[in-house]
């Protein structure tokens, strides 16, 4: 009996110890929450980041489409000149040819 109640003697202070014990580490959970904190701050720098990029992206789109348009103008409008030339030569070319007529018939 001697022997079961220095048993129980000593499982009793071992568990004494044991409730003493600090098993929280306090450091650990700062830094976990420091770090918890940090994660949470990049997501949202993340999101942001996204936002703006996909904006870019909008903007990139929208500015390539408006120079194809201004593009396409312009080569419009460089056919359309190339046009007029033509019909301004083809009237001097006949110009010349009434000229010539003219002083044909004056003689």
């Amino acid at each position: 009996m001697k022997y079961f109640s220095e048993k129980e003697k000593k499982l009793e202070i071992a568990l004494d110890k044991l409730k003493k014990l600090n098993l929280v580490d306090d450091e650990g959970l700062k830094n976990i929450e420091y770090l918890s904190d940090q994660k949470n701050q990049l997501e949202i720098e993340k999101k942001e980041l996204e936002n703006k990029h996909q904006n870019l992206i909008n903007q990139h789109l929208k500015l390539k489409d408006q120079l194809k348009d201004i593009k396409d103008k312009n080569s419009k409008r460089n056919l359309d000149q190339l046009k007029f030339n033509e019909k301004i030569d083809e009237l001097n070319q006949e110009t010349d040819i009434l000229l010539g007529e003219i002083d044909k018939w004056q003689m």
